[in-house]
């Protein structure tokens, strides 16, 4: 008889130096998970949309070696302060901004997955001075498709309104191209979140942007990714449920200079199905070294 072997969110920082705690940023109280050395570059990584710290999992570690790696929860998930505010780019911009001065810096790599890339590279746009170099991961911010919008906002509120282990499942399994990578302990690492007295309504509020007249403001434009100068890595997949390589293509087009990766067989969380390959791309791109030659880039 053989076992599978346990996966789980704290096998995968096994062996790895790592902390947790919470920062006031501009008053809000947020939650991080760091790795590394704080006199190292600092590289501030980003979720998605209704997800939390423990999207890099299994990134920490690698990226330890070479930077000062800080997840947060970003304002209204996670362990972080949900006020009652608008929840459009310019909030996520402000507390980014503030996440970085409380963390004593006047700049930072930035790397984003879904609704973190859209913030990175809002970020790019509008404050360059801030931005050493940005990872758009499966990043939002260009596409628009009205049947994704209607899914995740069915599949996010169901999970925060009725946190069951069934609805929180199916909605990580939306995230992941390989659903096996669904375990028992991340479904549990979301639940006791999405469980948190009040989640419900703050879900309804950072899902604003998955309406149309509200995401439209909010857009990247392409006159607006034509004028970052910031250095950037496009990371796309094979199975995104948001957009297709191609679009994923289009924003790599239009940033002078990016770079730009499909990783195969992986949905919305490369960085978690595939860590090995998105930790060798990923680093080597922010230490500078050449990635051209790695399988799926396109330089």
């Amino acid at each position: 008889m053989t076992t599978q072997p346990y996966t789980s969110v704290w096998s995968d920082l096994r062996g790895v130096t790592f902390s947790q705690g919470w920062l006031d940023a501009g008053g809000i109280r947020t939650r991080y998970m760091s790795s590394g050395d704080p006199t190292k570059p600092l590289l501030l990584l980003l979720h998605g949309v209704g997800g939390h710290a423990e999207a890099y999992a299994r990134n920490f570690g690698p990226h330890g070696e070479h930077f000062w790696t800080v997840a947060i929860d970003l304002i209204g998930h996670g362990w972080t302060d949900k006020p009652d505010i608008a929840y459009q780019l310019p909030d996520y911009e402000k507390h980014v901004l503030d996440v970085i001065a409380a963390l004593g810096r006047k700049s930072a790599l930035i790397s984003g997955e879904s609704l973190g890339g859209w913030v990175a590279a809002w970020l790019a746009v509008h404050h360059p001075e801030v931005v050493e170099k940005i990872v758009l991961n499966t990043a939002g911010g260009w596409t628009a498709h009205p049947e994704v919008m209607a899914r995740i906002k069915k599949l996010s509120n169901e999970a925060a309104s009725d946190p069951t282990w069934e609805r929180i499942r199916t909605r990580l399994e939306f995230l992941m191209c390989d659903k096996s990578m669904v375990t028992d302990d991340l479904i549990e690492t979301r639940r006791a979140i999405y469980a948190e007295p009040g989640f419900a309504a703050s879900m309804e509020r950072i899902m604003c942007m998955q309406e149309m007249e509200i995401r439209r403001p909010n857009m990247i434009t392409a006159d607006q990714y034509r004028s970052i100068r910031t250095p950037t890595l496009v990371v796309w997949t094979s199975h995104d449920p948001t957009a297709t390589p191609e679009e994923g293509a289009q924003i790599a087009d239009m940033i002078p200079g990016a770079q730009f990766i499909v990783m195969n067989q992986c949905g919305h969380w490369p960085q978690y199905e595939d860590a090995d390959l998105f930790n060798r791309v990923h680093i080597d791109f922010l230490l500078g070294r050449d990635i051209s030659g790695i399988p799926g880039v396109r330089a």
